[in-house]
């Protein structure tokens, strides 16, 4: 069984792929390796499954049509696609719109016609977002829930991702899986992200911005978690049965809203000192609160979060500390 990861040389595309070469699987490995944070992270991250047997890289970038389809011909006996590269953060979207249309729209267009062009494909597993709520605020978020009204261009973009492989579901009969991540970390985290972000300014002495005055919760999950959902997720596809629509979309999260200031509380903990605190009002295309309703994974998938923020951010600290050496 080959399987294709996109993102590979991301945070929680590494960890997928190194579980699924544990495991004897053969993993094609793709990413661009841009710089939107620095890359000689992603490539510490790719450095860690270069040279296991059954590991193939493969630097290009999804939203190219022609190298993108090239991948069907190099690898025919492909049989699961795991797509998690993207254009990711809210944040950044206000900033460079036409990254995440490229990327996330264009890229995910590119991936379902590779998908198309693998006759023995049984699954295309996708990295949607918690984005995709929006401003709902009945909690906690259910995939039952409506998700057409976004407040950040990501979400939008991730959205417009979840509706195109439903179509393709429909006309093609790809079957396909999404998963709407809750706000993922953990060791060889994302550089963007607030774990990352506030650990990094308390050993370097600078402030750190909380926003909406600390008034906000969070369903924190750590990475080894989100790692199993996927795999579980991989290891069953959905009913191709005549009549059945095979698509689906999952929320993976911790279902627990955590206090923003109770994970900044764990990070000074961890880092042995106190944060210097500056608080800002609420960001444009930020969300007050989330919390996944995770009953459907749990049902179909056997996944069960175990990681609490108590064991995760120091072990994220950890991480972070000797990384760099602090």
């Amino acid at each position: 069984m080959s399987i294709i990861v996109t993102g590979v040389a991301g945070f929680i595309g590494s960890q997928v792929a190194a579980q699924l070469i544990q495991r004897g699987q053969t993993v094609i490995g793709v990413d661009n390796l841009n710089d939107y944070y620095d890359p000689a992270l992603k490539q510490a991250r790719l450095d860690r499954l270069s040279g296991h047997n059954g590991f193939t890289f493969r630097r290009l970038d999804i939203s190219e049509r022609e190298q993108t389809e090239s991948l069907a011909v190099e690898f025919p006996d492909v049989t699961e696609i795991v797509h998690l590269a993207a254009q990711a953060g809210v944040r950044y979207s206000l900033e460079n719109p036409f990254a995440y249309v490229q990327t996330n729209v264009m890229g995910h267009l590119c991936m379902m016609e590779l998908a198309r062009r693998l006759s023995k494909l049984r699954h295309f597993v996708y990295a949607s977002s918690s984005s995709v709520y929006g401003g709902n605020t009945e909690l906690p978020f259910s995939v039952d829930q409506r998700v057409d009204r976004p407040v950040s261009l990501y979400a939008a973009t991730k959205r417009s991702d979840e509706l195109m492989t439903h179509c393709y579901a429909h006309l093609f009969g790809l079957p396909s899986t999404g998963l709407r991540f809750f706000t993922v970390y953990g060791p060889w985290g994302r550089p963007d992200m607030s774990a990352f972000i506030f650990t990094k300014a308390i050993f370097e002495g600078r402030p750190i911005r909380i926003f909406n005055n600390g008034d906000m919760r969070r369903d924190f999950t750590y990475i080894d978690d989100i790692v199993a959902g996927v795999l579980a997720v991989i290891d069953s596809p959905p009913d191709t049965a005549e009549g059945a629509l095979p698509n689906r979309v999952y929320n993976l999260g911790n279902h627990r809203s955590e206090p923003l200031m109770r994970f900044v509380e764990l990070i000074e903990e961890a880092c042995g000192r106190e944060a210097i605190r500056e608080f800002a009002e609420m960001q444009q295309g930020d969300v007050k609160e989330t919390y996944a309703d995770i009953g459907p994974a749990q049902r179909d998938l056997g996944f069960e979060p175990r990681v609490s923020i108590e064991e995760g951010i120091p072990r994220f600290v950890s991480w972070y500390r000797d990384y760099h050496k602090v």
